[in-house]
């Protein structure tokens, strides 16, 4: 065996040994926190158990009903609840995945211009952006997890991390209805990181960033779910969706590949990573004709919608009349 071949053998063989280490520790770090979660779950359990039962029936009916963490709209409070420690949290199991590495290669080599960032959290992608863009838009609906990020963008203390700095805005905005804030063709790169995970209607999110991305612009997606090469690694996500979306908001075995198709993107390139758990994905907005018949043929929907609950209305008003009429001319007739 040639001296190069043994180099590219090693380099192989390090690589496989680095993804076996990346995947336990990210298993045993998930184990861990799951199990820590269970555990209080039972100590509450236990502690509310000791509790008299309440002679409210709505009571009663509300501790038996089942909640589902996966489809629960409510999931924004979990980042309320978790802004505080999220970075001490996950800095580790980032690391350990290398994926400080993904998120500064995806922006390095492709944000550009005017940028906005969705599901932007405590701002993980701050210190990642070149120094080429104009500005930096970072959204998110939690605003707990905004507060970090502006706190990120104060403690820039260089003078070119200064200058940088001043090119971050932050606010809070819904991902899924962004075209309330922007119109359409605003921005020369949309960016999301790990967030189609915790949006409510993650396909809704990806059209908006189509809408509200220029035509020659770059989606820039970086995301984790189900793999399509190891059923069992897909098998063990299924299971612990429920307990890990209830710890961090996260719905973390979406099918990213269908979320893409459905919204229509084109994607440029598609990297998968982590034993096809992670995906590094460059996207354009695609033709856009569709999409904006789409969106009016939804606002004529909603508009008709609107018209006939109206309709509705007055008509169970005038039948409410009617009944009363009637009422009034059968007790006359007495």
């Amino acid at each position: 065996m040639s001296i190069n071949n043994r180099r590219k053998a090693l380099a192989l063989a390090s690589a496989g040994a680095y993804g076996i280490a990346v995947y336990f520790t990210y298993q045993f770090a998930t184990i861990s926190s799951d199990q820590d979660s269970s555990s209080a779950n039972k100590n509450n359990a236990d502690q509310i158990s000791k509790i008299p039962p309440s002679s409210s029936s709505s009571q009663q009916k509300c501790s038996c009903i089942p909640r589902t963490y996966t489809t629960d709209p409510k999931r924004t409070q979990i980042f309320q609840k978790i802004a505080q420690v999220y970075d001490d949290q996950i800095n580790r199991d980032e690391l350990a995945m290398g994926l400080p590495l993904l998120r500064r290669a995806l922006l390095y080599f492709n944000a550009k211009g005017d940028v906005l960032e969705v599901g932007a959290g405590t701002g993980r992608n701050i210190d990642y952006y070149p120094s080429s863009v104009d500005k930096v838009v970072l959204t998110d609906l939690s605003d707990q997890m905004l507060m970090r990020a502006r706190k990120k963008i104060q403690d820039l203390s260089s003078s070119q991390s200064k200058q940088h700095n001043s090119k971050f805005q932050v606010f809070v905005a819904d991902a899924s209805t962004m075209t309330k804030y922007y119109a359409e063709d605003s921005f020369d790169t949309v960016v999301d990181t790990f967030g189609l995970c915790s949006f409510d209607d993650p396909v809704q999110v990806l059209k908006e960033l189509r809408r509200i991305c220029k035509p020659s612009g770059k989606i820039l997606l970086l995301e984790h779910g189900r793999t399509k090469s190891w059923q069992g690694l897909s098998n063990y996500l299924d299971k612990h969706a429920e307990t890990h979306a209830k710890n961090w908001g996260c719905v973390w075995n979406r099918d990213i590949d269908l979320l893409l198709t459905d919204a229509g993107l084109e994607v440029e390139r598609l990297d998968k990573w982590h034993f096809g758990t992670t995906y590094y994905a460059v996207c354009r907005p695609g033709n856009k004709v569709e999409l904006r018949k789409e969106r009016e043929e939804d606002e004529k929907c909603l508009h008709h919608n609107s018209e006939c609950v109206n309709e509705n209305v007055n008509l169970g008003k005038k039948i409410w009349w009617w009944k009363r009429l009637m009422e009034l001319s059968s007790n006359r007739g007495k």
